[in-house]
């Protein structure tokens, strides 16, 4: 038994003073009615209806247990109404991951311009270059680089990252520019950590993988060291492109081996799931789709 429909059969009843009437109301047979209503009886042990061939009347425990099934079926309904308002409206609290770097440059802002939008939401932004499990660690969604080995959640693709390899003009000037990737090898190499897991570099020619095993003069797992160091003169270093794009623009930094790069890596915002997606989520996702342009070539 539906304990809800049941409440739900009852009160018809009660109000309509009859069992066809209520059926009509609600949509069913009067024979269901009739079950549901009974089912309730049989469930708290007393009997909440008198009837005849002619009318229905309430007994006294059907009297006093009828007020508390009116709260009962306001209180669903009013419960009911707020998660509706929940998806249709932002509101709540909003927990977003990103990667460390990206977060802070690209992310940061969006979080900023979107709580500016919906005054009902807080929000919580979690910058960690780990992939966080969503459903273990509360995370509404998150903004993630790279194929997606998980399969359990919600992708939207939201744009693309090239991997480049860079070196600041005076190193260059002083060690000469690598025309292959077999070049790199009698370079400094700035190995970041954060970016590549392992020390071999991987490019690409003709739809080749090619891998170079590196011997790093200095590891780092932040990216911004890697490129300041770079910047300084130190070496040769793969990063993503928008962790080196202003220190190209403002020509600290030049790319090299572009012809070699491997294919752009996705960017993606992820969500545990796509049914009943709550209105915050939502807002989220459709904000970055129509403010932000994250394709990021290093051009």
């Amino acid at each position: 038994m539906d304990r809800i429909e049941a409440m739900e059969a009852f009160v018809a009843v009660a109000d309509l003073k009859g069992f066809a009437p209520a059926a009509r109301k609600l949509r069913l047979s009067p024979s269901a009615v009739t079950r549901l209503v009974a089912a309730l009886e049989e469930r708290v042990g007393a009997r909440l209806l008198q009837r005849t061939t002619r009318s229905v009347a309430l007994t006294d425990i059907g009297e006093h247990y009828l007020v508390r099934a009116r709260r009962i079926l306001a209180d669903v309904e009013e419960a009911e109404g707020a998660a509706r308002a929940d998806r249709t409206r932002p509101s709540g609290h909003l927990v977003v991951s990103a990667p460390l770097m990206f977060g802070r440059l690209h992310v940061n802002p969006l979080m900023s311009e979107y709580l500016r939008r919906y005054p009902d939401v807080t929000g919580e932004l979690r910058l960690s270059d780990r992939t966080v499990n969503l459903i273990d660690e509360g995370v509404d969604a998150a903004v993630r680089i790279g194929h997606l080995p998980d399969s359990s959640v919600v992708a939207k693709n939201v744009g693309d990252m090239d991997r480049l390899v860079v070196a600041s003009p005076d190193y260059l000037a002083r060690r000469g520019e690598p025309a292959v990737p077999a070049d790199i090898r009698s370079h400094d190499i700035i190995h970041c950590s954060a970016v590549l897991p392992s020390n071999e570099w991987r490019f690409h020619q003709d739809g080749q993988q090619i891998r170079i095993a590196t011997t790093p003069r200095y590891i780092t797992n932040s990216a911004e060291a890697g490129v300041w160091h770079a910047e300084q003169g130190g070496g040769l270093t793969m990063v993503l492109a928008y962790q080196a794009q202003e220190s190209i623009r403002d020509g600290r930094l030049r790319t090299v081996l572009r012809a070699f790069e491997p294919p752009a890596r996705p960017i993606h915002v992820v969500y545990p799931a796509s049914r009943l997606l709550s209105a915050k989520v939502r807002a989220f996702v459709d904000l970055i789709v129509a403010t932000c342009d994250w394709r990021f070539g290093g051009r």
